[in-house]
């Protein structure tokens, strides 16, 4: 089995593992930091606003199964990409809309697919296109939040809308 990583940011990291998790070809999301300095990749750090890193999921997955290009349409899908710096009350550089490609192929299907998807929004999408340096992986608390944590407020009245919106429109490639 030949897989392949991308990195994902759109608002809180909970949000978009809680859907890439459940993706059939998807072998694991994983919570955590892309795009600032290594010595600040922790939660506490990030929430300052001040690092440059975004909260992001890598998403290793077996493209022989599921494609890069239904990734990234799983990806617009889950978020807003014409929010710049937002996402709903999540406000901040850290719940920017970006894209952490690993390969030039991906970095061109990336722009791709977002060329191909503004026409479906009133605004144009800002999502960003940008190569990975280093990901750092979050805080354990973090990993499978939205599974380990069911009943929490924000994943009854913020994750779980999402999830259920996608699962509703990819029930084809949903586990």
């Amino acid at each position: 089995m030949q897989t392949e990583k991308i990195i994902l940011g759109g608002g809180c990291f909970w949000c978009i593992e809680a859907i890439f998790s459940h993706l059939k070809g998807v072998k694991s999301a994983i919570s955590g930091y892309a795009g600032g300095d290594k010595e600040d990749a922790n939660y506490r750090a990030v929430c300052t606003k001040q690092t440059g890193h975004v909260e992001v999921v890598e998403v290793t997955f077996d493209p022989a199964i599921i494609t890069l290009e239904t990734i990234l349409k799983v990806y617009l899908d889950s978020h807003d990409p014409t929010s710049m710096d937002r996402q709903g009350a999540d406000a901040g550089p850290q719940y920017r809309s970006v894209i952490f490609y690993t390969s030039e192929n991906q970095k061109q299907v990336a722009e791709k697919i977002i060329q191909d998807s503004n026409q479906n929004y009133d605004s144009d999408i800002v999502t960003h296109v940008l190569e990975l340096k280093e990901f750092f992986t979050a805080e354990k608390y973090h990993q499978k939040y939205y599974d380990n944590n069911p009943t929490n407020g924000y994943c009854l009245a913020v994750i779980g809308p999402k999830v259920q919106k996608i699962k509703t429109k990819y029930a084809d490639i949903w586990e």
